[in-house]
């Protein structure tokens, strides 16, 4: 359990981006009106942001970093460290980050690099970023967070194709005294299949039989170049380790729980996260969901809530869970933070 703290380190501001088309889950084919309903209830999952053919994250992500550059009124030179978070890259070889670089306009004085992360990734990334940035009084860096997973799902499988939804976020961060963030990061990979696409790596490159439909239950048709997820044991998996993982960050941070103004979980689905929030012990109202409108958009959940609902408060906790299996909490302090409205693309 990596407990450790990052100082000096300001979040400027924050913006999300998430496509014009929206898909009605109440329209869903393969559940009847009954699921339908039930499924909008304790899901929380109404409504879904999809992208046209040929949209990438990376696409969602850059819009939201140049609204940012631009509200600030930027000198791009200044922006010394760019990474890029995502499980649904632009290519295989060469990794997204050198492409939105040189969209950017940013200078060749400019680190940057991808991680493969999802629904940790915010707060990974968040950690990553703050670290190398506390080396560099001056600096500022863009942390761009950002899936498309409705590109890598079954249309025809109901276990996940009413969950996920698209959507790209930029954060600016930048060097100042006095700021403090405190982390909790950890990783489980035994349970690595429990959220997987199986073909297409190293491991299982793709094949012709990669592209075969089977019906692995009633309702559940993919192929091996869709995801798989086993809800249940995410489920399980949620309710058993992030609880802990937020008291252990609060008992390092010295951080009652009481003085936690608000928390913004990884949009997962109502009922596991209103679980792990009783577990917790926080109050209704001091947790945000974006389920509704927008789904679960993987790592840019954080960051879309965050704009969806924004806030500024000096304790936030910001928690993420899922893929890998991965999950990791912050503690961040927004109250000086500029938040953007929700951009479309």
């Amino acid at each position: 359990m990596p407990l450790f703290s990052v100082s000096n380190i300001l979040i400027n501001s924050i913006a999300a981006c998430v496509p014009s088309q929206t898909e009605d889950n109440q329209s869903f084919e393969l559940l009847n009106e009954a699921e339908r309903n039930l499924f909008i209830k304790t899901i929380g999952i109404r409504y879904r942001k999809i992208v046209e053919t040929g949209v990438t994250a990376a696409d969602l992500c850059t819009k939201a970093a140049n609204a940012i550059l631009a509200n600030n009124n930027l000198n791009r030179e200044e922006i010394k460290v760019l990474i890029f978070v995502s499980q649904t890259p632009d290519y295989l070889i060469p990794f997204t980050a050198c492409t939105i670089q040189d969209k950017l306009g940013l200078s060749k004085n400019c680190m940057a690099f991808d991680i493969n992360l999802g629904c940790s990734g915010y707060v990974y990334g968040l950690s990553i970023i703050s670290a190398l940035l506390q080396n560099m009084p001056g600096a500022k860096g863009l942390l761009l967070v950002g899936d498309c997973s409705s590109t890598c799902i079954s249309m025809q499988d109901k276990s996940v194709a009413p969950l996920f939804s698209d959507a790209g976020s930029a954060t600016l961060l930048e060097y100042k005294e006095g700021e403090q963030m405190h982390f909790n990061l950890q990783t489980d990979g035994k349970e690595f299949d429990d959220i997987i696409i199986s073909d297409g790596g190293m491991k299982h490159p793709f094949v012709s039989d990669s592209l075969l439909y089977k019906e692995i239950a009633i309702g559940q048709v993919r192929n091996n170049l869709h995801m798989k997820l086993d809800g249940m044991k995410i489920f399980n998996f949620a309710l058993r380790e992030v609880p802990g993982n937020v008291a252990q960050l609060l008992e390092y941070s010295a951080t009652p729980k009481e003085q936690i103004d608000k928390a913004y979980f990884h949009q997962a689905n109502l009922l596991m996260n209103e679980r792990v929030r009783i577990k917790i012990g926080l109050p209704e109202d001091k947790v945000p969901y974006s389920l509704y409108d927008y789904g679960n958009t993987s790592s840019a959940s954080i960051p879309l809530t965050l704009c969806a609902y924004p806030t500024h408060s000096q304790t936030v906790l910001l928690s993420g869970f899922g893929v890998g299996l991965s999950w990791g909490s912050a503690l961040v302090n927004l109250d000086a933070t500029n938040i953007l409205p929700m951009l479309t693309y």
